[in-house]
């Protein structure tokens, strides 16, 4: 940009600051929303729920299912188009 084109839009930096804020929370929420580490934690807590008798066999299959598919829409969304 030239000294000219900076002078003229000065008045709209504050809306370029706030709109480059609002773009990196925006990268942060997507990324903690598709992270699969607490998916993979709850995985190996409700097996572990298993093993202590907390929880029974069908209760188990049911709850891993909920988890592995999430999982799974959550690697498929980092191994989707553009990424």
């Amino acid at each position: 940009m030239g000294l000219m084109t900076q002078l003229l839009t000065l008045p709209l930096a504050p809306v370029r600051g706030v709109g480059w804020v609002v773009e990196q929370v925006r990268r942060s929420a997507e990324q903690q929303a598709h992270d699969p580490a607490p998916v993979e934690r709850a995985l190996a807590e409700l097996e572990q729920e298993l093993l202590d008798g907390r929880i029974d066999e069908a209760e188990f299959d049911r709850r891993e299912d909920e988890l592995l598919d999430r999982l799974e829409e959550i690697r498929a969304y980092w191994e989707g188009p553009g990424r």
